[in-house]
């Protein structure tokens, strides 16, 4: 059970990078070497958590399995970045937005681009994909 929003943020960007980390192990395969994914966060303390191993006294209660960030930020696997809330794409599928907030993020999404429309439904596909993940992530740790 998650006692605070940074331990949520925290978990969930775990279970990111462990899809980045099965993502390159998937393209290594096909001769494709990534390092240094970006993974997008919109929370400081969970980002300086993983950026910081020593364990801390409000930290101590997290499960080891979820730590395990850590070592892969310090490899290079990914790297964790800020994303100012406002800027955060999966939130046009999570949360009500007003019109001026949804128009600009569907713009950052290219989903006004008629030439690649194939394109756009698919990153819609997976952005929200993602953001459900990231929501049944979450609502499992609060419970």
């Amino acid at each position: 059970m998650a006692l605070f929003t940074t331990e949520v943020e925290y978990i969930v960007v775990g279970h990111g990078c462990a899809q980045i980390i099965w993502l390159q192990h998937k393209l290594f395969d096909y001769g494709v070497k990534l390092s240094k994914v970006p993974l997008y966060c919109d929370n400081t303390s969970a980002i300086n958590l993983t950026r910081n191993p020593i364990q801390h006294s409000k930290t101590k209660h997290i499960e080891i399995r979820h730590h395990f960030i850590c070592d892969r930020v310090q490899k290079e696997d990914c790297e964790i970045q800020f994303v100012k809330t406002e800027n955060q794409l999966a939130d046009l599928f999570t949360k009500p937005l007003t019109r001026d907030r949804f128009s600009k993020l569907r713009t950052g999404l290219v989903i006004l681009d008629m030439k690649n429309i194939f394109l756009c439904v698919f990153g819609m596909l997976i952005l929200c994909i993602q953001a459900l993940i990231s929501l049944k992530l979450a609502n499992l740790c609060i419970k």
